[in-house]
């Protein structure tokens, strides 16, 4: 909705009476403006518009692009929105890059825009694909960016921003950034942030748009016979620890062992796999078994005796399976198991947890006249059995991720925005969600947010709360099932969440401390070669100290003036247009790259910002199949001055060094499940390569031995190498681990570029095709379209002569045929020929 006239933000890109004018938002605005910064900011009191503000004034002072990464489709699709709505330029200059949108489109899309909104696994793709420069990108933002750790595509696409852009801006956000200082702090070093602005509900400024969100816990009494099954079932758990305990890897034998134990356990079991020990492979099968029977009990505690039937019939499916693992074989033929599956099929009371649902919605929708509820639950089977038993007394629909699982089906993207579309304007009443609407999703205001189980984490904790309590008060109800694991979580959960907002609170007013801190850790962002995080950090900082300390004025306010609001300021009256795209994310499915052709990237247009060309000649070029992107190898070697990289979807091998060499990379353990029996062996594909490029390789990665860690006969193993070496003629080499992989990589790739003077091919320089790859190489060449859009165009033409005779409109026809592509197909076929 948009502000008042008295009341909203002025500003030259900003439409007018959009933004309804709120102090703190501006005032983390400014501090975001002047360096690398964290903002956190309770959900739902517009992360986005903080987002949006700074943005408005990196593109109207220096120019360039802007990026916003947000971890899901529909909360990119959102922010988009949004975007296009707030800012003043062409809605076309702002665009959406998901794996929904073909990378040769991308590059085209990523010339002209504005404003990019993206996943981050697309970018990152792109990045090591070569399709888009950072280099004119002024202001960089990560949503929810509490996700930046681990191996998490945000590290790369920071440090890659960081190393390339000409002049860097980047915004943190999130509503919990981490459960203590440490955590925090990661992620502030892997986005390279140097200040830290915290604004809680306990601010002045903010409080005025927040209200209070009664929590409550109700304890749910199980009945015996529920109890009953639970108990049968650790009984079973007791008897596997008892035989783990005699292969000596555990003295534990009840039930009740933590997951931190699990792990432990698996651990030994593992090196005694290694080292070639029988009753390793046995006890990692019954810890197998143990995993599995632990999941039902947490079913059977927690959510309901509805659902373990579900997860049972998952299981006996799974055993009768071809090629079932022999601890579901195990597990589903044990008597007290099938005791327990009988009992939860004869249960024919309702679960007490369903009859405490009901009554607190009848309470809210009916005694209180409440408009809507949301239920969140861990369980996907628990979120459809409760939909079922819900709809009964109530407009009830399910919201879970989009993929399929056994007996489940996902919902599409399309299926999840008709279904919060409906929520929102009010076609039903109660929403039962998975995980997915966690995380930012612009879920509408909602009376009640009721837990079917606690949460174990502070950060999903308070992501579920925040969906209530942003307009009016709010309720919020978490059912725990009484002396369960649930009582655990809960506890865990509190003292997770109270530990984060004393850590946050910490860090509020101490902003020269975190500043310190941070430069400590990064070497003032020295890791992230080429990035000097702009310009007026000690001055951002002193301002933000001010700030902390209660100033309240635009004067004391960094940037404020930035934003010209009217004399007559109505600061807290009207409601918040900035509130569209707050805080929306599915936790489900990551989307990826799943376009099978790559685009040269073209040259970037002159802009305001100005970096120098890449040395390309002081490079050499590997092309990598998109798939190896589950390593860490391309991200490493597209960091690499010395390197190109580009990503197709190759036809053979995992790298193309050049027109003669070709790599398949096989860790250890990959190799000797080809030996062993899969779907394509080591030799198809060597056979493969070795069809295509003179001088086929083979790396097999990993230090461990190959002889002697399967119960494989060693000279099956070195009779497999020979075929290699004197049948195929591949060069087999060995690497101690990616890193190895990724320096080897480099070394082979300058030897053929650069010292024998040879070109990079996908193709190979042999040729030794049937007609119709023959037919697929020529259409494929065609500006680089690939082999799989090279398949489809003769598949609907007939013959490469009618492909070459197609005008842009047939070509559209095509499946995987976009404008861009059909463009340059006609541009390269019709242009005049010029040497």
């Amino acid at each position: 909705m948009a502000a008042t006239d008295e009341a909203s933000v002025e500003h030259p890109l900003l439409a007018p009476n959009f933004l309804q004018r709120r102090l703190y938002q501006l005032q983390l605005a400014g501090t975001a403006t002047e360096d690398h910064t964290l903002v956190c900011l309770p959900t739902g009191l517009g992360k986005t518009t903080v987002s949006l503000l700074v943005t408005a004034r990196r593109l109207d002072e220096v120019g360039g692009k802007s990026l916003m990464l947000a971890p899901t489709k529909p909360l990119v699709q959102q922010h988009a929105e949004f975007y296009r709505e707030a800012l003043q330029i062409p809605d076309d200059e702002v665009v959406v890059f998901t794996g929904d949108v073909r990378p040769d489109d991308r590059a085209a899309l990523w010339e002209d825009a504005t404003v990019v909104m993206a996943t981050p696994q697309v970018i990152e793709n792109d990045l090591v694909g070569g399709r888009i420069s950072l280099r004119d990108v002024t202001h960089i933002t990560f949503d929810e960016c509490h996700r930046a750790t681990g191996d998490y595509a945000y590290n790369y696409i920071a440090e890659r921003y960081h190393q390339d852009a000409a002049d860097p801006l980047v915004t943190g956000m999130s509503a919990s950034p981490g459960g203590d200082e440490e955590e925090i702090l990661e992620v502030c070093e892997n986005l390279g942030l140097r200040e830290v602005e915290v604004m809680t509900e306990d601010d002045a400024d903010v409080a005025e748009y927040t209200h209070d969100t009664e929590v409550e816990w109700k304890k749910i009494q199980l009945p015996d016979e529920v109890l009953e099954i639970r108990d049968g079932l650790n009984e079973v758990i007791a008897d596997r620890l008892s035989k783990l305990k005699e292969i000596g890897v555990t003295k534990a034998t009840s039930p009740d062992l933590s997951e931190t134990q699990i792990n432990k356990i698996s651990a030994q079991l593992r090196q005694m796999m290694d080292n070639d020990q029988s009753a390793g492979f046995k006890g990692m099968s019954l810890l197998a078994e143990i995993r599995k029977l632990r999941t039902a009990v947490t079913y059977v505690e927690t959510q309901s005796v509805e659902a373990t039937r579900r997860y049972f019939e998952r299981q006996k499916n799974a055993a009768r399976a071809s090629g079932a693992s022999k601890a579901s074989q195990r597990m589903v033929s044990e008597p007290k198991v099938r005791e327990a599956i009988r009992k939860a099929e004869s249960f024919d009371d309702i679960h007490p947890k369903y009859r405490e649902a009901r009554i607190l919605l009848a309470q809210t929708l009916g005694i209180e006249d409440g408009e809507r509820v949301i239920v969140f639950t861990e369980s996907r089977d628990t979120a459809e059995a409760l939909t079922e038993f819900l709809s009964n007394h109530f407009e009830t629909r399910r919201f879970v991720g989009q993929g399929d699982k056994e007996g489940s089906d996902g919902m599409t993207q399309k299926q999840q925005q008709e279904v919060l579309e409906q929520f929102k304007a009010g076609e039903f009443e109660v929403l039962v969600s998975t995980s997915v609407a966690e995380e930012g999703l612009d879920v509408p205001e909602v009376d009640l947010v009721l837990f079917y189980e606690p949460v174990p984490t502070a950060i999903r904790s308070i992501q579920r709360k925040g969906r209530t309590g942003r307009q009016d008060e709010g309720r919020v109800v978490v059912l725990m099932a009484e002396d369960t694991r649930d009582e655990a979580y809960f506890w865990i959960s509190r003292r997770k969440e109270k530990q984060m907002e004393n850590e946050l609170r910490k860090l509020k007013g101490v902003a020269a401390d975190m500043e310190e801190q941070l430069d400590d850790s990064q070497q003032s962002l020295d890791a992230f070669a080429g990035g000097d995080g702009g310009d007026g950090s000690d001055e951002a900082a002193a301002e933000s100290a001010a700030s902390a300390d209660g100033g309240t004025s635009a004067d004391t306010q960094p940037g404020l003036q930035e934003f010209g609001a009217s004399d007559n300021e109505a600061e807290g009256d009207g409601e918040d247009g900035g509130e569209k795209a707050d805080d929306a994310a599915e936790t489900a499915a990551q989307t990826t790259d799943a376009e099978l052709a790559a685009a040269e990237p073209d040259e970037p247009d002159d802009g305001v910002v100005a970096a120098a060309e890449p040395q390309e000649e002081d490079t050499v070029e590997v092309v990598i199949d998109q798939r190896e992107m589950d390593s860490s190898i391309p991200r490493d070697l597209s960091t690499r001055e010395d390197v190109t990289t580009r990503l197709e979807t190759l036809a053979v091998g995992d790298y193309v060094l050049s027109d003669r060499v070709a790599v398949e990379r096989k860790s250890v353990s990959d190799f000797l499940d080809t030996l062993t029996g899969s779907d394509r062996s080591v030799f198809e594909q060597v056979r493969d390569m070795a069809g295509h490029y003179a001088r086929p390789i083979l790396v097999i990665e990993g230090d461990e031995s190959l002889l002697g860690s399967r119960d494989i006969h060693p000279n099956a193993i070195r009779g497999a190498l020979a075929s290699l070496a004197v049948d195929f003629g591949v060069s087999v080499l060995r690497t101690e681990g990616e890193a190895d992989t990724r320096d080897l990589l480099a070394v082979i790739a300058t030897r053929e570029q650069e010292k024998s003077g040879r070109e990079v091919s996908v193709h190979g320089e042999k040729s030794k095709k049937t007609l119709s790859e023959q037919q697929e190489y020529v259409v494929s060449a065609i500006a680089d379209i690939g082999p799989v859009t090279a398949r489809s165009l003769l598949a609907h033409f007939g013959t490469v002569e009618e492909v070459m005779c197609a005008n842009e409109d047939d070509l559209l026809e095509v499946d995987g045929v976009g404008q861009v592509t059909a463009e340059r197909i006609r541009e390269v076929i019709g242009s005049q020929y010029e040497p």
